[in-house]
């Protein structure tokens, strides 16, 4: 199936999870088929990811060469290899809404993970890896975060991880912090506030379940950052995690859960003139984007997804209203740049690249392609390997450029970028690189 591309610019339609129809899966795997033939005739995308290809391939091994002939298993199969990055939709694909064929290949691949899901049919390996508050909170327990790091690193517990758990032994895995973020400092709200046209003049962070449990120096960083700028700063009160692991499990009635704990908090700071910043782009997506397509009908989630920023969406505004300081003490060199999915389809362009680039003495090799790791997915032994081939040309480009320094907004891409160049090279977060251009020291 073929037709004219679409030339609009792509329209996303709020996710009918609470319908009946949405669960019935003779539908779901009728709408599959619909989606898969469109793509099979098309074949843009079979460069992003895993998924396109073995849909492809599976569709060119049967004798007519249709989707309706691929065994089932395949289809469902296809889901698996699916990851919800949203580049397919946002980036390649000539037949997302308005165009009548009306593709959403995320969205579709979303229902058929929450049915399984829903079915009982997702491993309680999958289930533990997307409890990251919980397992954050056990983690970094003392003494506790000493013998789980311990256990984390390669060696035997890592084969028997590999065996047992289906946690591949060779991907290396973030470390835990003790004490978490949110208890090593109180931040400084002893600013004026300096609203902006288009910015709240006083901010609220929502720490995120990686920063606070497994690398808090990019909170840190971000905090110095903004008290050097002036700007008044505090805790989101109490926080869950964003429900971004559980949506990607296909864990709808967990996402809620964790939305009715967090937007009425979230909700609050918002009328009372407060912008919302976190420092990791998938969180900062959740709240943006995901929340309000699986709850339209949620005033508060509409205000909340307003107020939330990216961390250097919040700077680049700041600047462009004449709001922001460019004093930049330190240069920093030759930096790889890896511009990570969930920020690329924010659609508010490059904007931590452009601030680094502001920084004297600094060159910026920009790549903008999915690394392949994607949250929890490249952790998997089954994945493992072609999270390592979907990344390769991220590799082999931020190598090209012979790098001081490697860096993405998600941290997670950083570390599996670092460990697919092969080369012992610096790594950081841009976050980290900005408090280091103004001079400012660390914790």
């Amino acid at each position: 199936m073929t037709g004219e591309g679409n030339l609009e610019a792509p329209i996303r339609h709020p996710v009918p999870w609470k319908s009946a129809d949405f669960w019935d899966r003779a539908q779901a795997e009728g709408e599959m088929t619909r989606i898969y033939d469109i793509c099979q005739g098309c074949r843009r995308c079979f460069s992003l990811c895993q998924a396109f290809p073995l849909l492809f391939d599976a569709v060119d091994a049967t004798p007519s060469g249709k989707v309706e002939e691929v065994a089932k298993k395949v289809l469902w199969d296809v889901v698996d290899h699916c990851y919800l990055c949203d580049l397919c939709y946002m980036t390649k694909c000539p037949y997302t809404p308005p165009h009548p064929f009306n593709l959403d290949f995320p969205h579709t691949m979303l229902r058929a993970k929450a049915i399984q899901f829903r079915a009982g049919k997702t491993r309680w390996r999958d289930k533990l890896l997307a409890s990251t508050d919980t397992l954050g909170k056990l983690a970094t327990i003392p003494i506790v975060v000493d013998v789980v790091n311990a256990v984390n690193r390669p060696g035997f517990t890592r084969t028997v991880m590999h065996h047992t758990l289906g946690i591949h032994r060779d991907r290396l895995l973030p470390a835990y912090a003790s004490p978490p973020l949110r208890q090593r400092v109180v931040p400084n709200e002893n600013f004026t506030p300096r609203p902006g046209a288009h910015t709240p003049g006083k901010v609220a962070l929502f720490a995120t379940c990686y920063a606070n449990f497994n690398e808090p120096g990019i909170g840190l960083d971000l905090l110095k950052i903004l008290e050097h700028n002036e700007v008044p700063v505090r805790w989101v009160a109490q926080e869950k995690c964003c429900g971004m692991p559980r949506l990607e499990l296909g864990d709808l009635d967990g996402v809620e859960i964790l939305k009715n704990q967090n937007i009425p908090v979230l909700d609050a700071l918002v009328q009372a003139g407060y912008a919302l910043l976190a420092p990791v782009p998938s969180c900062v997506l959740m709240f943006k984007q995901e929340l309000p397509l699986l709850f339209p009908e949620d005033e508060a989630v509409a205000r909340v997804a307003q107020a939330f920023f990216d961390p250097f969406e919040y700077f680049m505004a700041r600047h462009g209203e004449g709001l922001w300081k460019t004093d930049f003490s330190q240069a920093l060199g030759r930096v790889s740049y890896h511009v990570p999915c969930h920020l690329r389809v924010q659609n508010i362009g490059l904007r931590t690249r452009d601030l680094l680039q502001m920084i004297p003495g600094t060159t910026v090799t920009t790549v903008e392609r999915c690394s392949g790791h994607d949250g929890t997915w490249g952790v998997k032994v089954e994945y493992f390997e072609d999270s390592m081939k979907i990344g390769k040309p991220v590799f082999n480009r931020m190598k090209e450029a012979k790098p001081e320094v490697v860096v993405s907004d998600c941290p997670i891409a950083t570390r599996h970028i670092v460990q697919g160049m092969g080369e012992a090279v610096a790594q950081a977060h841009p976050l980290t690189l900005v408090r280091r251009a103004y001079g400012l020291p660390e914790e």
